[in-house]
């Protein structure tokens, strides 16, 4: 599926989430500061000058990135590149030596966890559980920042409409220890879905999945952002970054080497010097996005 087409029942859908958003924060008042609903460009969080080093290690250096409501944003790079680096500052996950995280234009510390995870839900590459929760147990976890609010009347149908999203409305009973990698991946995804916030921060989202799964995990949020929302999405593979974002950052050794739509940055002269290993940029022949392929001679048979 390409950017040109998304179901127009999913619209409808994220049209629904924002109209209860907006009920959310014109109803009852709690402490926390509800989220306002974004306009299209609107900057939902970005990295200033970000530096960040680990072990002494450096791992960002003057880094920078915008994310803003109605994108997908792919964060690019070989291993070792800084891209979950990056997505662990923006998160708070990892503190910074220099620079600064801002969201909803406001410096991440100034935000509550609750005020928070109001605003976006994080998906990170390990999922660990100490107690053996079912998958269920585990989606309904993602409805916790709207208790006492009136987005919390809707929990049953938004856990629900996340585990069927996912695929996983099967696996509803099953304990999360005993999935496999890619059924609990599915799972974690359905409680980030179930959270529903503007922004979705993915890292590493495909990386247990097969084809299929891979595929509908972009879909999902080409969708979330068509709907209004934010993406931010770690990915390996260049030719789903190229299918689904809006704009790609790619990193090299810690620092950003190119910034903006998928066509202009990722060339086969860009990515082979990038990658240290030859690319292919390919047009695709049915008139979709550029197909991207490691170049393999024949003599590799």
């Amino acid at each position: 599926m390409t950017r040109d087409m998304v179901d127009p029942e999913s619209r409808h859908e994220g049209s629904s989430f924002w109209s209860s958003l907006r009920t959310a924060v014109t109803g009852r008042r709690r402490s926390s500061r509800l989220p306002a609903v974004p306009t299209p460009g609107t900057v939902v969080t970005e990295a200033r000058g970000a530096v960040l080093s680990l072990d002494g290690t450096p791992v960002l250096r003057d880094v920078s990135v915008t994310v803003r409501a109605g994108e997908v944003r792919a964060l690019l790079g070989p291993n070792g590149a800084g891209k979950s680096s990056l997505l662990g500052a923006l998160t708070g996950d990892l503190p910074l030596d220099g620079g600064s995280v801002l969201v909803d234009d406001a410096p991440l510390r100034s935000w509550s966890p609750t005020e928070l995870a109001m605003r976006r839900a994080v998906l990170m590459q390990q999922i660990h559980l100490s107690f053996p929760f079912t998958s269920l147990d585990v989606v309904q976890m993602g409805r916790a920042p709207w208790r006492g609010t009136p987005l919390e009347e809707a929990d049953d149908q938004v856990v629900a409409e996340s585990l069927a999203a996912t695929d996983v409305s099967h696996l509803a009973g099953r304990h999360f220890p005993s999935l496999s990698g890619g059924e609990k991946a599915r799972v974690a995804l359905a409680r980030v879905l179930a959270q529903r916030t503007g922004l979705l921060m993915l890292d590493e989202p495909t990386a247990a999945l097969d084809l299929k799964h891979q595929e509908l995990v972009l879909q999902i949020a080409r969708r979330h952002a068509e709907a209004g929302g934010a993406v931010v999405v770690v990915v390996h593979d260049l030719g789903l970054a190229s299918a689904y974002a809006d704009q790609v950052t790619l990193l090299s050794g810690g620092r950003v080497v190119a910034d903006g739509p998928p066509r202009e940055v990722l060339t086969a002269e860009l990515l082979s010097e990038v990658y240290d290993y030859p690319v292919e940029v390919v047009e695709h022949p049915g008139g979709g996005s550029p197909i991207i392929l490691p170049a393999r001679s024949l003599a590799s048979r």
